[in-house]
């Protein structure tokens, strides 16, 4: 392990971070909000940091799996912290767990806030969310990993730690084009979702909040009411259609783009059929309950089920007051998650599939004990090795999930909202049920209990995988 070169590379991803503040502190400027000066010296500090990092680091000539690893794990903790610092020297969270608590969950996209009142927030700050949102959609390491390069610095094993999911083929020869390509695709999709959300009625300055929580499955957004605040079925409709669009692989765009749009290489993919299938019986479920109570409308159904399926966490009403048997979908739903490789949360969908179709192969050896029976996804048989990881993996991240439950319902708080909140933060969806349901937020929670969460947001958004490699003793030998 170079360590040296670790801290020379976090520096620059600090670097990069602290230079983002400066687009708040101009919004401030813009709005005249106040708070130009404090997200200025933010920046300041934070760039400073990371400059102080590299002064004392090295620039690496390479860099090993398990530097890659640390790089990734360092970089989302410390940038959750400096993320909080223009919410705690504007005054927005007086509170030091707070101002991380909102910080940690816009950069893992969890979605989750303790803010109130969004109506009369500084702009800058609201902005500030937003961009903290889209900067961890595709995740600042990838966006680094297409300018380290340039520094004479590669990253191909920042590239295998960060990118979501089990990652499929590079796209391209070098790791730098394939995440030149990821972001231009991210970028390509934020500003056509803000071009639909300005066209149909809101606000500039809402459209470019809105686009770039939309893209990131993020959440944020610049109203209490969420989504809900526009009653406008074109703004309604056009959220959806983004909100699925980023939760599918974005490799699978870019083979999509590359093929001149050719529609047929998604339904060529099995865990995008699967994605499609799976929201489709979601939606009609959700409605079938919903509608049978009176409880809520078909569009209401849909938006609600792609957003909590997607793990977005826009809401357009309260769907914590539907039917039980609704809000347990839904608490499944978010496990799911999106597809890997996208910026969604959740187990992702073709882990599900897979898990699935192990099962199947199972109740079929009962039948054939001497049939040789392969698990395939698109066509292609899946080694044992990778079989029995995903099966670690599903067993990790639900231990994780009832711990972090258990742990949340010592602090004092109900089982409802610990487990609710638990599945939300984990699976990097926001909103819950209980006291921390669509139309709450996480404010009533203990800071104790708040803490435990921000842990959770970082281990969804780490895949758990990444993070608890570095506890094991053998990650730390020579």
């Amino acid at each position: 392990m170079h360590l040296k070169g670790v801290f020379w590379t976090l520096g620059i991803l600090i670097c990069l971070f602290g230079i983002s503040m400066m687009v708040p502190a101009a919004i401030s400027w813009y709005y005249k909000s106040g708070h130009s000066l404090q997200f200025m010296l933010a920046g300041g500090m934070t760039a400073g940091f990371g400059g102080l990092l590299q002064f004392f680091g090295d620039r690496p000539k390479r860099l090993s799996h398990k530097d890659g690893f640390l790089i990734v794990v360092l970089a989302w903790v410390t940038l959750s912290i400096l993320g909080a610092i223009p919410f705690w020297t504007t005054g927005t969270c007086t509170n030091l767990v707070d101002g991380l608590f909102e910080s940690t969950s816009g950069l893992t996209t969890t979605g989750a806030t303790i803010l109130t009142d969004l109506e009369h927030t500084s702009p800058a700050i609201l902005f500030w969310r937003s961009m903290q949102e889209w900067l961890g959609g595709m995740g600042i390491i990838v966006l680094a990993v297409a300018v380290m390069p340039l520094l004479g610095v590669g990253g191909m094993q920042l590239f295998r730690a960060e990118a979501p999911g089990p990652v499929k083929d590079k796209l391209t020869a070098r790791v730098t084009e394939t995440a030149k390509a990821l972001w231009y695709i991210y970028l390509l999709m934020t500003i056509v979702a803000a071009l639909s959300f300005w066209v149909a009625g809101m606000t500039l300055f809402d459209a470019i909040n809105h686009a770039m929580t939309t893209v990131a499955i993020g959440g944020f957004s610049t109203h209490d009411a969420s989504m809900g605040y526009y009653d406008s079925l074109w703004i309604r409709g056009m959220c959806v259609l983004f909100m699925f669009l980023a939760g599918i692989n974005f490799t699978l765009h870019f083979a999509a783009l590359r093929k001149g749009f050719h529609l047929k290489t998604y339904f060529f993919d099995d865990e995008f059929r699967t994605y499609l299938k799976w929201l489709s019986s979601l939606i009609v479920l959700v409605g079938l309950f919903t509608l049978a109570t009176q409880k809520g409308t078909w569009d209401e159904v849909i938006f609600n089920a792609v957003a909590v399926a997607t793990t977005t966490g826009f809401a357009v009403s309260d769907y914590a007051q539907w039917p039980p048997a609704t809000s347990l979908l839904l608490f499944v739903a978010m496990f799911v998650g999106a597809c890997a490789g996208s910026t969604g949360g959740g187990m992702k969908v073709v882990r599900v599939l897979l898990l699935f179709r192990q099962g199947m192969r199972e109740i079929h050896r009962l039948i054939h004990p001497h049939a040789v029976i392969y698990v395939k996804i698109n066509h292609q048989s899946v080694s044992p090795t990778v079989m029995q990881a995903l099966w670690g993996f599903f067993v990790l991240y639900m231990v994780c999930f009832m711990t972090v439950a258990i742990l949340l319902a010592s602090t004092g708080v109900d089982i409802l909202t610990s487990l609710s909140a638990s599945a939300a933060c984990i699976t990097n969806t926001g909103p819950g049920f209980g006291d921390v349901g669509p139309a709450s937020t996480y404010t009533s929670l203990p800071d104790l209990g708040k803490f435990i969460l921000l842990f959770a947001m970082i281990l969804g958004r780490l895949e758990i995988f990444t993070f608890f490699v570095l506890l094991v003793p053998e990650f730390w030998k020579r």
